[in-house]
């Protein structure tokens, strides 16, 4: 790998870059620079640019895809991820990196905005970047301990052999507590104690200073807890990382970099008119198929009206499909932010962690309040989740239970402390 210039992309257009040049094996070759865009292009001149940007705005997964790549492969992100996306997939933009030796394939999902934004802003400043990576997904993986990387108030988490996470809560106690790092001294005193983990915390001397007294006082919380101080900034550390590193490139799709080596078109001229004549022999093969699939898609077309008419059959049914998402659409606009539903899975989880005979039998979701059909072995057994999911600083109320031949089957919600419980 050539000498690369690592430009690191700040939280806001209002705060500086900060870039660094490294040499084929990802050591410094200069020393740290920070400054304007702007400023950038005279330095990077002759080199090839990586942008890292603020991981807190991306989404890394790790789902089981089926086999294939290209198009194909990405039609299948959506479906294998639709638990963890809140937001329309077509605002949604997702990168693909390797697929791992499990048959996981590695992805990578951000706001069309946000890529926009953060590629109009190099655009603007005359840069050219050659890849794109989320900042924390060159943290090293460290077999024997969890990684962690703290920066003002953001904590990223990374175990052996698993993806990089982030964390936006302060103080550190209560990240870690959130990350699963360290055990919750609030935790229900029957659940199953959580065994001290081997950790090495990465952080710059002024963090250091910030957060010395608190993370010395939770030392004993650790089987081992080992500091390394980052000197120069985190810019450093990650670019070591930058050659074996399997971070996904965002620059993808309608995000892809031109293909510099274009002007060579000449020498893959005859190759690319067999490849045009095979792909002609191809379509003409298809030709049978598509007019089978026209068949079928009317058919569908059909049922779909049918369908439509059933659901809402007030409305005239003109484009079924796009009037269907119109009313999906409206229905997201007055939910609430995925934070809550996010919060409230999270505290309904722990709460139900150390519950025996205890199942959700059904749960729905609508504005800010997770309403759930419970059965348990008994009311006190109620009683603990609505405690525990208390100690998350969310409401639970149960609303009514009803005795059942396997204990009790009871009506309960959970929403923020501030929101009015729904009948």
């Amino acid at each position: 790998m050539p000498s690369t210039l690592i430009l690191r992309l700040p939280d806001s257009a209002q705060h500086d870059a900060e870039w660094l040049v490294v040499d084929e094996t990802g050591m410094p070759a200069g020393s740290r620079q920070s400054g304007t865009l702007a400023s950038v292009q005279a330095a990077a001149r002759g080199l090839r640019i990586v942008a890292l940007v603020p991981a807190t705005q991306i989404l890394l997964a790790e789902p089981e895809l089926p086999p294939g790549s290209g198009t194909k492969l990405l039609r299948a992100v959506p479906f294998a991820l639709e638990e963890q996306l809140t937001e329309d997939i077509d605002q949604l933009h997702f990168a693909i990196g390797r697929r791992k030796a499990g048959g996981a394939v590695a992805v990578a999902v951000v706001a069309r905005t946000v890529m926009q934004a953060w590629t109009g802003r190099l655009s603007e400043a005359g840069i050219t970047a050659a890849a794109m990576y989320a900042d924390m997904a060159l943290m090293p993986d460290n077999p024997g301990h969890t990684v962690l990387w703290l920066e003002a108030d953001r904590l990223a988490v990374r175990r052996p052999g698993g993806l990089p996470c982030m964390i936006e809560i302060a103080p550190v106690t209560e990240a870690l507590v959130f990350g699963g790092v360290i055990a919750d001294p609030a935790a229900d005193a029957e659940a199953e104690p959580k065994a001290p983990e081997n950790a090495l915390l990465y952080l710059t001397r002024e963090d250091w200073t910030r957060v010395q007294a608190e993370v010395e006082g939770l030392m004993e919380r650790f089987e081992s807890l080992r500091i390394q101080l980052l000197p120069d900034g985190p810019l450093p550390w990650l670019g070591r990382e930058l050659a074996s590193a399997d971070a996904v490139n965002l620059l993808q799709g309608d995000f892809a970099v031109a293909d510099e080596y274009a002007g060579q078109w000449r020498r893959w001229r005859t190759a690319a008119v067999l490849a045009g004549v095979l792909l002609g022999t191809h379509v003409a093969a298809q030709a049978l198929q598509i007019r089978q699939a026209n068949k079928e898609t009317a058919a569908l077309d059909a049922e779909i009206a049918q369908v439509f008419s059933a659901t809402m059959p007030a409305e005239a049914p003109q484009n079924p499909r796009r009037q269907m998402q119109s009313r999906l659409d409206r229905i997201r606009k007055a939910s609430a932010g995925p934070q809550y539903f996010l919060h409230g899975i999270q505290a309904l989880s722990a709460g139900m962690a150390g519950l025996q005979q205890t199942s959700i039998d059904a749960l729905s979701f609508r504005e800010q309040t997770l309403d759930m059909k419970i059965t348990a072995a008994n009311v006190e057994t109620l009683s603990k989740l609505s405690q525990a999911v208390a100690r998350q600083g969310l409401a639970c109320d149960i609303q009514s239970s009803t005795p059942v031949p396997t204990g009790v089957e009871a009506h309960m919600q959970i929403r923020a402390a501030a929101a009015g419980a729904k009948r």
